[in-house]
């Protein structure tokens, strides 16, 4: 079992070499607490070049429709809140792929965007992109 409350930026030691983490800390340990909580439905993250994402969720049996994305706070939320899509009057046999409600959330880096999303042979694909400010890059710093 992971101590999710321990954290070099509380340890006194190291504290003063972090300024102005407090809301980095939060977001960690918020991410960490999503790893346990969620396990449907599968996904992969995959880093495409440099700047460019795409997150792949394992979406067999949804329709577009289906599905719900959003961004807010730099979390990106995928949900689905599908009731039993059995029609009157139909018989399974067999019923494997199973259609149930799921909420996955990815904290998200306040330079990354989400570009798009498709649905691709029972993939959902959103394609996210790190923009990078110019003041952020690093930059050289003449001595005078």
């Amino acid at each position: 079992m992971v101590n999710t409350n321990f954290s070099v930026f509380n340890d006194p030691v190291y504290r003063p070499f972090f300024i102005g983490y407090q809301d980095v800390v939060k977001r960690i340990n918020d991410a960490a607490a999503q790893v346990t909580k969620q396990t449907y439905p599968p996904f992969n993250v995959k880093k495409v070049d440099d700047n460019k994402y795409v997150v792949e969720l394992a979406v067999a049996g949804f329709e577009k429709t289906d599905i719900e994305i959003e961004v807010k706070d730099s979390i990106l939320t995928i949900k689905s809140d599908v009731k039993s899509k059995e029609q009157e009057g139909e018989e399974w046999i067999h019923r494997g792929i199973g259609l149930r409600n799921f909420t996955r959330q990815f904290t998200l880096a306040d330079t990354v965007e989400v570009q798009s999303a498709e649905m691709v042979n029972g993939m959902l694909k959103i394609w996210l992109e790190n923009f990078i400010p110019e003041e952020q890059k690093p930059k050289k710093v003449k001595i005078d």
